[in-house]
């Protein structure tokens, strides 16, 4: 390829509209590279995390000096470390008012605990949004661009007496950069979205079996000792 086909000569010889769509994608791209590692390093985070405290779960520590741990750094914690913390104070909460029946102090912590597990998707979600309208958009914004280059190279071919392969394949080059640029930004974007998707699946499916194994000790404790208090109830039996 000669130096007036380059990628380079093509991007600065095209109409500023076609430059303009190349630097929007472009600015685009670097926008969703960002998100991209933003987000592999929150997800591996987030299951780091998790991992971290549903082996202080299982160890056999009281649920009341969990519970105060979780208190002191609830901003810093785990997702299911928060989602603990949620049933466990709305449990409490239901026994100071000397609330005694089993079901009413299961469903209280259950729906404080499966609230608690929307918002903590919702945050594990953030930026995804952005990265699925990244991938589809960009290949259209390219395409308008590639179209207006067309439209913009055959409008200046009306002033020559003779066309050639020569004079035709600048414009048309130029033009198709655009929606090259539009993939290079879209294809990695909807690869990263399919993935972190799924990842984020995976967590929700943890989150809620944990919910479920929670409820479960709170079943078992109480219908063992219905009177007792919730600093004895303990995670072993699992």
């Amino acid at each position: 390829m000669n130096n007036d086909m380059s990628i380079l000569h093509l991007v600065l010889n095209a109409s500023w509209v076609v430059q303009f769509v190349m630097l929007l994608l472009l600015v685009v791209s670097v926008a969703s590279w960002a998100a991209i590692f933003r987000k592999h390093f929150s997800l591996r985070r987030i299951n780091a995390d998790n991992d971290e405290f549903e082996d202080m779960f299982w160890s056999g520590t009281s649920l009341n000096e969990l519970y105060a741990s979780s208190v002191r750094h609830a901003n810093k914690g785990a997702p299911l470390e928060r989602i603990f913390a949620s049933g466990m104070r709305e449990y409490q909460k239901l026994r100071e008012r000397r609330i005694t029946d089993s079901g009413a102090l299961l469903d209280g912590s259950r729906r404080a605990m499966r609230a608690s597990l929307q918002r903590e998707l919702d945050a594990a979600e953030s930026n995804m949004s952005f990265l699925a309208t990244v991938g589809s958009v960009s290949p259209y914004v390219g395409l308008f661009g590639t179209v207006w280059g067309v439209m913009h190279a055959f409008t200046g071919l009306s002033s020559l007496e003779q066309v050639t392969l020569a004079s035709v394949a600048p414009g048309i080059a130029e033009a198709l950069v655009a929606t090259a640029i539009g993939l290079f930004a879209a294809i990695p974007a909807v690869t990263a979205y399919n993935r972190f998707a799924r990842d984020v699946d995976r967590i929700a499916t943890r989150l809620d079996t944990f919910i479920e194994e929670f409820s479960n000790i709170l079943q078992r404790n109480l219908g063992a000792a219905p009177g007792a208090p919730a600093g004895q109830i303990s995670p072993q039996g699992h």
